[in-house]
């Protein structure tokens, strides 16, 4: 197996935003900072279940467009008092494409 899967162009995901990548098991979020960073991470907030890429983007943090958790795009878990966390999965670039790990790509999507 590949290394790493080609899951689109670095600019398909605008500046502090995110665009989402359907599986089996539901969505991952692919984020892009300012500075052009890129994050994934599960799209669903494990408070009350809120669309974390309709959150609000801030250096490499996200916050839940439903009831504000803040979470690290870099490790998933929540900051400040809240409690809980996101799986993550490592992206990388290559030239202008983002690369997702095949081996976590392929355990969200096992069925």
């Amino acid at each position: 197996m590949n290394d790493w899967v080609d899951i689109g162009c670095l600019e398909d995901v605008p500046r502090r935003g995110a665009r989402c990548i359907k599986t089996p098991l539901g969505k991952i979020a692919v984020f892009r900072t300012a500075d052009d960073r890129v994050f994934a991470i599960d799209d669903q907030c494990p408070h009350k279940g809120g669309p974390l890429s309709q959150g609000i983007v801030h250096g490499a943090q996200v916050t839940c467009p439903l009831h504000n958790w803040v979470f690290s795009l870099e490790t998933g878990t929540a900051q400040g008092a809240d409690k809980g966390a996101v799986r993550t999965y490592p992206l990388r670039l290559h030239q202008d494409r983002i690369l997702i790990d095949a081996h976590s790509f392929a355990a969200a999507t096992a069925a």
